[in-house]
């Protein structure tokens, strides 16, 4: 039943914004009991095909939100057991060509964002839990910018699996400044709208990440693992 539903959402034949019928009507159309259709839907949402709005009952067809999909990727990538150098490899092929695609759609306010963040990740050399987040913010303001829906969406599932990775590089390695440098250097070409430029160093960056995940001793080979909460735990 789940698969017919899915079938009427992806074909168009209920388009975003179209409100589903109610249960009995649909197991009415497809001849199956209540429950039946009551469990398909119970997975439709799971998967983000149809929402019910504002906590109300009424069921209509959405797309996946990015959180939804993200999810069910990064645990696919942990569960399968896929190893650090295959997320950065990954991540190599990703991020260099949204920095590119970014340079020539980047907008004053996005290009604001990234100069406080460059001055804020500055500001926290020592702090390596707040070197973490400024460097996965930097990144996400790059992605939004590329105005590449298909990239972002592709990337975002194992950006959450590979930046935070390197807390554990900036415990071992004093590494912060040179995180700055490349920021700094690709920040400038977006600020240029210089493509070439701002993919170049963006690779470079990517590499130095490897880099300094195999000076500080880990093995790029090991499966990626699912990141830990901050702080004490219950």
């Amino acid at each position: 039943m789940v698969r017919t539903i899915e079938a009427r959402v992806m074909s168009g034949q209920w388009a975003v914004g179209y409100r589903v019928p109610s249960e009995t009507a649909l197991a009415e159309t497809f001849g199956v009991h209540r429950s039946t259709i009551r469990e398909a839907i119970r997975v439709l949402e799971q998967n983000g095909l149809v929402r019910r709005h504002d906590g109300g009952k009424l069921l209509y067809v959405t797309a996946p939100r990015e959180a939804d999909i993200s999810q069910r990727v990064t645990a696919a990538i942990v569960l399968h057991e896929i190893s650090f150098f295959e997320l950065w490899e990954s991540m190599r092929c990703l991020e260099p060509v949204l920095a590119e695609c970014a340079a020539t759609r980047i907008d004053d306010d996005m290009l604001a964002a990234l100069r406080t963040n460059v001055e804020k990740t500055k500001a926290a050399l020592e702090d390596k839990q707040g070197l973490v987040d400024l460097d996965i913010e930097f990144h996400q303001i790059i992605a939004r910018a590329s105005r590449n829906r298909a990239l972002q969406l592709s990337r975002q599932p194992m950006s959450q699996l590979f930046y935070p990775a390197f807390l554990r590089v900036f415990s071992r390695l004093n590494a912060g400044e040179r995180l700055v440098f490349a920021h700094e250097k690709i920040l400038n070409a977006l600020t240029e709208r210089d493509g070439k430029e701002a993919r170049s160093w963006m690779d470079k960056h990517i590499v130095d990440f490897r880099r300094g995940y195999e000076l500080a001793n880990f093995d790029i080979e090991s499966p990626v693992v699912w990141p830990m909460p901050i702080g004490p735990t219950a």
